[in-house]
């Protein structure tokens, strides 16, 4: 595990990105870190266990399921110990945009930023439908998009307070879908050992895992494809870094909650997909139906599509809810970086950037209107922006660690000042770079996932591009 020690007496000032300094930001440190950890796992835990699970499964069997997301964990956990490193130091508004413009350069700070506010605008969107059409199971007589209106007007209330009003609400939603998960895997192996009273099925055991087609009934490459899904699946812990500047005692709290969020996703994550794998047959998974509310009926379980339909709306809403407040800490952070107007950096009395958090709406609201109104090409391109951007914005992280890591040594003499250092340096952040290119030059091969990089690459190059342009700085000129 990583070493995590309080910082000793004689410890230099932190180097402060211009405009995004905790004294500057107008933000204000209310979050603990049990918020932060549920924020994390608020952004991460979501449809895609939930609903999507069960395709995972159908791609890469049972046993190459467990496979894939043991690997995404340990993709996060070298990705989240670097950020933890980046942010016990500098706990500045705007997490891994600010990193990257102090360590990398501005023009890929402003680019990680925008990419990044891209992906949760998108998702946003879908957030809010997918709980519009879900709600319908109960009113179907009520049009989607009047719970998605409803839902969103309710998710900007939460923001608008302030830091720690979201931060609370997204606790007990997170402690909701948190403890749902719980339930599944356990009433889902005493079911599987055949001690569940409620269930008329004997002992299920894990004779599933033998799909007939050997232990990869769609060989390798349909492992491989499945990690590359997996990766955007564990999207949402770097919500923690983003946090870092509205956080109490970050020195010590964030790299806390990091170990803790990516140890719990490790466990909910893999465990959910065994027993579902166990109950589930390879052949039926990937049905409409989301996995978990069989596993409740395989279970008997009264009531369970109800309980899971509920469950499910609540986990949108939480995903929904982790990602408005970040969109909206995006755009207030390029504000104070003079990455974008000056006017998004203003906070009102309670120290909530109400003009960002508006515009993010705005943004959400309208990726939403173009799935409905505009060409299917729009609608496809900012998806696969967004599945581009959590890759890409994961690879900006390891780089910035490796660039900070270089320069503080260069500068201090080694890391006794740092108060929080990640495990294996630099090992863990060069193969998670490598893994996560490796993904990216993966979806080149599978038609499916292809347009993330016809509009990903391009979208990126633009905005390094126009930054120059803009601005007449180097690419890669670091802003210390």
């Amino acid at each position: 595990m990583s070493e995590l020690s309080a910082p000793p007496a004689q410890q230099p000032p932190a180097r402060s990105t211009p405009g995004v300094s905790p004294g500057e930001s107008g933000l204000r440190r209310t979050m603990t870190s049990r918020h932060l950890v549920m924020i994390a796992l608020g952004g991460v835990i979501g449809s895609g266990l939930f609903v999507s699970s069960g395709y995972t499964i159908a791609q890469a069997g049972p046993l190459g399921a467990v496979l894939a997301y043991a690997v995404g964990a340990l993709v996060a956990y070298m990705v989240m110990s670097g950020l933890g490193e980046l942010s016990a130091r500098h706990p500045v508004a705007g997490g891994f945009h600010a990193h990257a413009t102090r360590d990398l350069g501005p023009a890929w700070g402003f680019t990680t930023a925008w990419l990044y506010w891209m992906c949760w605008a998108v998702a946003l969107a879908s957030e809010f439908t997918a709980s519009g059409i879900l709600m319908q199971r109960w009113f179907p007589t009520v049009p989607a998009w009047v719970f998605a209106l409803l839902f969103a007007a309710l998710l900007f209330a939460l923001n608008a307070v302030s830091s720690k009003v979201f931060a609370e609400t997204e606790f007990w939603f997170s402690l909701i879908k948190v403890a749902a998960v719980v339930l599944m895997i356990v009433v889902g192996a005493a079911t599987i050992l055949g001690i569940n009273p409620a269930s008329e099925a004997g002992p299920l055991g894990l004779a599933n895992f033998d799909t007939g087609d050997g232990l990869f009934p769609t060989g390798i490459s349909g492992v491989l494809v499945t990690i590359l899904a997996v990766f955007y699946a564990f999207s949402g812990t770097e919500l923690i870094g983003v946090a870092a500047g509205e956080a109490k005692n970050p020195e010590l709290s964030i790299p806390r909650a990091i170990r803790t969020a990516v140890v719990r996703l490790a466990v909910f994550f893999i465990g959910a997909i065994v027993v579902i794998a166990a109950i589930v047959p390879f052949a039926e998974a990937g049905a409409n139906e989301s996995p978990f509310v069989t596993v409740l009926d395989a279970a008997g379980l009264p009531a369970g599509a109800d309980i899971m339909n509920f469950v499910i709306i609540t986990a949108l809403l939480s995903a929904g809810n982790s990602g408005l407040y970040s969109c909206a800490r995006m755009l207030h952070a390029m504000g104070a970086a003079g990455q974008a107007p000056a006017v998004l950096s203003k906070t009102n009395r309670r120290g909530v950037p109400m003009l960002a958090l508006c515009l993010s709406l705005l943004g959400g609201l309208a990726s939403l209107l173009s799935g409905v109104i505009a060409a299917d090409s729009l609608f496809l391109a900012l998806v696969s922006i967004s599945g581009f951007a959590v890759v890409a914005v994961w690879i900006v992280i390891c780089a910035s660690h490796l660039s900070f890591r270089r320069h503080h040594v260069a500068v201090h003499g080694g890391t006794d000042s740092l108060p929080y250092r990640a495990p294996l340096f630099p090992l863990l952040p060069i193969l998670a770079v490598l893994l996560l290119g490796a993904s990216l030059v993966g979806v080149a091969f599978d038609p499916v996932q292809r347009p993330a990089l016809w509009f990903g690459v391009p979208f990126t190059l633009l905005c390094l591009g126009y930054y120059r342009w803009r601005h007449g700085a180097g690419v890669f000129t670091p802003a210390r």
